[in-house]
Order: C-alpha cells, then structure tokens, then sequence
C-alpha cells in the first residue's frame, strides 16, 4: 500500500533526502531513444536549470544530483531556520515566481484589508505558503510539472510522463548521507555512460569539480541570491549549522576512487590510506563499494543506525523500517 509522505519524512530526525523520479513507459527525459533514434540529450540542461531554479526559490538545497535517461535523483537538504527566518514580504516573492498572488494577500500588502478577519485570513495563506516552500512534495510537483509539460509538448502528445510519485530516502546520518551522494554522483559510472568523474557531466560531481554552476533564466529579476550546490563546510561545521561536515577534496577523492573500481567491472579494494573518509566514517573499503553501487536498491524509506531508525519509525508511525537488518553490520 502506497504510504502518505508525511510516513516518509520526518524533519526532527533528519533535514536530507534522497529523491528519485522515473519516467512511465518508453518514455524518455535525456539521451537517445534506440528505438526511435531521437536524440533527447538537450532535456537535461532543463533538468539542472529547473532544479537550480526550484531549489533558490524554495529553503532547499541540493547537495547532489544526476540526471539520466529516464530517471534522476536528488540529495537534498531541507532548511526550516531558513524558511523561519524570511519576512511575510519574502515568502510573497518567492511564492510568486511560481503562483499568482491570492487577492485576499493583495489586499494585505496594498494596506487595503478591511477587517482583522480578512488579515487573519492573509496571515494563514502567508504561513501556508513558508510551510510548503519547505516541503519536498511541492518541490517535486513544481520540477516535475514543468519538464513533463515541456516534453509532452516537444513531442507533440499528451499523458503521464512521470511515474505518479517520487520515491523519498530519508538519511539519517553522516554515512549514510556520504553513501548516498557517492551513489548518485557514480550513476554515470554505472551505467557505462562514462568512464570518469570528470566527464560525468550532469551530475553534481562534475559542477563541484569543474565549478560549473547552470545558470537561472532571468536571474537578475529575481528578488533573492540564486543559490549553489550545498557547500562542504569540513571542520568549519562547528562554527555554523548548515553544510557538509566533510572536506570537499577527501570527498572527491573517494568518489574518484570508487569509480576506477567500479568501472573495471570487477571487485577490487579501495586504498584507505588514500581515501581518508573511509577511516573517518568507519566504513571498509568491501562494504563501501556495496553502498556505492546498490544504496538506491537495498535501502528503502530510511537509511541510519538502528537507534535512528527506531526513532524514525516512531515519529512517522511506523513499527519498523524495512531493510533494517541490512544496514546493521554498516551503519552501527
């Protein structure tokens, strides 16, 4: 039985989730169709554009993100102080670079409002507004909405382009979170689309190494900075709430590592020595490569240690996490 998001996420127990859409059919978002032999591979610049679009208008950051054929994942990091700390006036704004403004709102800000009730009201619709510039569903709405109509009309048809919901990782600490982003950066890898991280293009990896950034469509017209990937913040993560508490370069060098291993298509071992996060998670290099290459299809609805995993099922109403026993022997 498909299970309500709010059984999937669980803010007080973790701000990152792991995102995944996929397309119906022989549906196709990006490169080329053997069947048809069309060419799809300009659609996922759309897919980075909307996503740095979206994720600047909502209190969302991606701390990575792959595009593929026909499906893409996302990391995200959901900021609530962020969203707390925006004026009634900033929530508008934001707000409207997606929606038209509600009258009662209008009335409001022009100081026409004729009663307390009617403020009230603008009140509840502003406060509606903050919450869901949080929330997961509504950034998925707004990404996938818009790619499905501008591909459905591209291809002249109409219908479902996108299975009818995104499948929702919650990550519940540091290893699990560095897995995750490990096995969304490598896609690429995996597939055998490419042979290196540095030519994995599409891919967050590949903006972090090459600081290639997309750019916003009419970005000067936006009342609020255009955002970048979330930053790795390394030791610096006492000092502020918000980032990952890794080194970028410790990071890219394990993910590097992980893909020649990978893309020898055989098991191999990864040099501990040489990939000091490895150490500092506590991982071995045997359990990493299984993480890096199945996390999207071992793992379901949370990924942590046993104690994280039962507070999760807890606060989301749930008698346990499946696939709990998988993750014991790695994330304890």
């Amino acid at each position: 039985m498909t299970q309500s998001r709010s059984k999937q996420v669980s803010l007080q127990d973790t701000s990152y989730y792991h995102l995944i859409s996929r397309c119906v059919r022989r549906a196709y978002l990006c490169g080329e169709d053997a069947y048809t032999k069309q060419s799809y591979e300009h659609r996922r610049q759309w897919m980075v554009d909307r996503i740095r679009f979206l994720t600047t208008v909502f209190s969302i950051d991606v701390a990575a993100y792959a595009v593929m054929s026909n499906h893409y994942h996302l990391v995200v990091y959901v900021d609530e102080n962020e969203a707390k700390s925006w004026s009634n006036e900033e929530v508008c704004q934001r707000w409207q670079q997606l929606y038209y403004n509600h009258p009662l709102v209008e009335r409001l800000q022009s100081g026409q409002c004729s009663c307390k009730a009617e403020i009230d009201k603008a009140q509840t619709i502003i406060d509606k507004w903050r919450e869901r510039l949080t929330d997961l569903s509504w950034l998925m709405r707004n990404l996938n909405e818009y790619i499905a109509r501008k591909a459905n009309k591209e291809d002249n048809c109409k219908g479902r382009f996108w299975e009818g919901r995104f499948k929702s990782q919650a990550l519940l600490d540091e290893k699990a979170l560095l897995a995750c982003m490990a096995y969304v950066d490598l896609n690429p890898i995996r597939a055998k689309m490419v042979d290196s991280v540095q030519t994995a293009q599409y891919t967050s990896i590949f903006e972090r190494i090459h600081d290639k950034a997309s750019d916003i469509d009419n970005k000067d017209k936006l009342p609020f900075r255009p955002k970048q990937l979330l930053g790795f913040i390394g030791h610096e993560h006492k000092k502020t709430s918000k980032g990952i508490s890794f080194s970028l370069l410790d990071y890219l060098t394990l993910v590097e590592e992980t893909g020649k291993v990978i893309r020898a298509d055989k098991r191999g071992s990864i040099n501990k020595n040489a990939c000091a996060l490895l150490t500092h998670l506590g991982i071995g290099s045997n359990d990493w490569l299984e993480l890096s290459e199945h996390f999207g299809e071992k793992y379901h609805q949370a990924v942590g240690s046993l104690a994280e995993l039962n507070a999760f099922a807890e606060h989301t109403g749930k008698h346990w996490i499946g696939g709990h026993r998988q993750q014991v022997q790695i994330f304890n």
